[in-house]
């Protein structure tokens, strides 16, 4: 008899239309959830949803931008009535960048905080009196390494660091309750955001990489999407049961 580690649980995955967000969904998806993947773009969302649903995964896509209250309240709404609870919320649209503190503009700096450190907020605020009505719950934040090792631009790492601080507050505003709060801090991922970095085409260019040689192991390979996505699946099963206020790294020991 198969075995599944998410049988019949409901997953929101934000950022869900290509990279790491839709690797997390899927694996979810493989693993029993029913899964709501969020995306601001329709054309790539409705691809990806397109492309799960041949394998016969249990997926559906909604339109929404993590910035929008709104939009928030929308796909909390839909999720409820189309599968009547949310089980899992995994935080993982975000914006990357690395322009360097002196080019940060306060146009910029409020974009990034927008979506990086006000759009989990809310949909954790939003998703919460459901997550309490029953007692349980996950709440997985995708953080980075540059929570602890800022070494790309300045909004971004500031993000990262926020997220984490963040994480560790819910869970314990969270701690007398069967809900557990925890992030994944991917280190350097094989993503179309990374391959962007690499080639400087990142907001701010790659300026912030050459300090980054000084700090980081960059000999060491890359991690994949896939391995995110088991942390995330580790985290949201039984097996994280315990598991509160963490940030996990996972970065091959290239961040040490």
């Amino acid at each position: 008899m198969e075995r599944y580690l998410l049988k019949d649980q409901v997953a929101i995955v934000t950022g869900a239309s290509y990279g790491m967000g839709e690797t997390i969904a899927e694996l979810f998806a493989e693993e029993g959830a029913k899964v709501v993947l969020v995306a601001r773009g329709a054309e790539k969302l409705n691809l990806t949803v397109e492309r799960l649903q041949t394998k016969k995964l249990a997926v559906t896509g909604i339109v929404a931008d993590v910035t929008s209250l709104a939009d928030t309240k929308k796909v909390i709404k839909k999720t409820l009535a189309q599968f009547g609870t949310i089980d899992i919320l995994v935080n993982n649209a975000g914006l990357g960048e690395q322009t360097m503190i002196d080019e940060t503009t306060d146009e910029w700096l409020e974009q990034v905080l927008a979506v990086n450190v006000a759009g989990p907020t809310r949909y954790i605020r939003e998703v919460l009196p459901h997550f309490l009505a029953k007692n349980e719950g996950v709440i997985i934040n995708i953080s980075s390494v540059n929570g602890k090792r800022p070494i790309c631009g300045a909004a971004y790492t500031a993000s990262k660091g926020a997220i984490d601080t963040l994480t560790k507050n819910i869970a314990i505003r969270l701690s007398e309750t069967n809900i557990r709060c925890n992030a994944v801090a991917p280190g350097a991922t094989l993503t179309p955001a990374h391959y962007a970095n690499l080639a400087g085409e990142q907001p701010g260019g790659n300026k912030m990489l050459h300090y980054g040689e000084k700090y980081c192991n960059w000999e060491l390979p890359e991690t994949e999407p896939i391995d995110q996505a088991y942390a995330c699946l580790y985290l949201a099963s039984k097996m994280g049961r315990r598991v509160k206020g963490q940030v996990l790294q996972v970065c091959n020991g290239a961040f040490l």
